[in-house]
């Protein structure tokens, strides 16, 4: 891999929490041991002990990470020139990106019963939330966007070859269409 690439411009400590993300995202909170996060992240297990003394303090390492995702987030979202709901419907469809990642990460430690991660869910949800009720007027109509969002990343996530609703961006684009509609005005 050549020197200049962006994995190899990245730090031992971001291929470390790299490394944590993935292994939660494809397996499971039990699957990503110290061991494995090692190997995943090309380093020594000294050298993941160096930057994370524990699994929880790589836990507390991927938890800082996603609220920074979360925020920058919701920036881009108030900043979205087709307007909040846009953006967050839009986004509601999962992609290969490191905010999905980190999303996922942190949803299979709230299923291993971690708190601290839930919380980091429940965060992100009532900022998602706020600015979409900002930008509706409606608290209800806010929810049902969300809720619809989520629909959305379930359909296309969990079921993503049999998935019959969302067929391509126009029916996107004909969905938010509606949502606008059914929200009152957006900017």
């Amino acid at each position: 891999m050549p020197s200049d690439s962006p994995a190899a411009s990245r730090t031992a400590r971001d291929r470390v929490l790299d490394a944590f993300e993935e292994l939660l995202a494809e397996q499971s909170e039990r699957a990503a041991t110290l061991d494995a996060v090692a190997a995943r992240a090309g380093v020594s297990k000294g050298g993941l002990l160096y930057h994370f003394a524990s699994k929880d303090a790589l836990v507390h390492g991927v938890l800082d990470r996603f609220s920074g995702l979360v925020a920058d987030d919701v920036e881009r979202m108030r900043a979205a020139s087709a307007g909040p709901v846009d953006y967050f419907l839009r986004t509601s469809i999962p992609t290969d990106s490191r905010f999905e990642q980190a999303v996922v990460a942190v949803a299979r430690l709230a299923q291993a019963a971690d708190t601290r991660a839930r919380d980091a869910l429940a965060d992100a949800q009532r900022l998602w939330l706020g600015v979409l009720e900002e930008a509706v007027g409606d608290p209800l109509a806010a929810r049902m966007v969300m809720l619809i969002g989520d629909g959305m990343y379930y359909n296309t996530a969990l079921l993503p070859a049999a998935n019959t609703v969302l067929r391509d961006e126009t029916d996107v684009d004909e969905l938010i269409a509606l949502v606008r509609k059914i929200s009152g005005p957006t900017p």
